[in-house]
């Protein structure tokens, strides 16, 4: 990211900040150091993270799709891993040419708004009613268990149960979520598996050619 345009950035965060209080944090990401894409945040105990930690969500999602152009993500629910619900917004900020090479975001706490207004819904709204749960803000590393986790949910039996198969599926999705991206991912990936690395790899150009046999 240019200095220029970074220096620009923190100004306008501390400035948001500064307006909406200590319940309000504003992240710098860069996206091309995704493991430590934070480069400056504002009152960073909302979600407990700090300058160096890495992304979350939509930072790995545009890793994945660098030449995509995404569009801005504005008032969605997410959750802090202590428990906390913000009210958050993801800018995608970009150069000259087009390319986005930062994400600037937005979280406010709401927490206590949250549960008055659970308060009053409980009063007024009817048995059986669904409220959508709110997307996790998880650090990088956090979010390789989760997807580890997933791809395992998707199989649908255990590790110790899995065939080959079933293996190259559960791999095939950590792929295709980024998983890969993380430092380091294809040594925990390949021994949570009980695969060597040869293995893992092996399998991902499998599922490479499988999907462009589709196209």
């Amino acid at each position: 990211m240019e200095s220029k345009r970074l220096e620009m950035l923190k100004q306008l965060a501390d400035g948001i900040a500064a307006q909406f209080g200590d319940k309000c944090e504003v992240v710098i990401h860069d996206v091309n150091s995704m493991n430590h894409s934070i480069v400056y945040i504002v009152n960073g105990h909302v979600s407990g993270r700090k300058v160096g930690d890495g992304g979350s969500r939509v930072v790995i999602e545009q890793a994945i799709q660098a030449d995509a152009q995404p569009k801005d993500e504005l008032c969605y629910l997410t959750r802090t891993p202590d428990g906390k619900i913000l009210k958050s917004s993801s800018i995608y900020i970009r150069n000259s040419k087009g390319a986005v090479t930062g994400i600037f975001s937005i979280n406010y706490d709401v927490t206590g708004l949250m549960m008055l207004q659970r308060e009053i819904g409980e009063a007024l709204t009817p048995r059986g009613s669904k409220q959508a749960e709110p997307e996790k803000i998880v650090n990088v590393n956090d979010l390789l268990d989760e997807l580890i986790e997933q791809s395992v949910q998707l199989v649908g039996k255990p590790v110790a149960m899995m065939n080959k198969e079933d293996k190259m599926r559960a791999i095939q999705f950590l792929n295709q979520s980024g998983a890969f991206l993380v430092t380091k991912s294809g040594d925990k990936v390949a021994k949570y598996f009980g695969i060597s690395k040869y293995t893992l790899y092996s399998y991902i150009d499998a599922n490479k050619k499988q999907e462009e046999k589709k196209k």
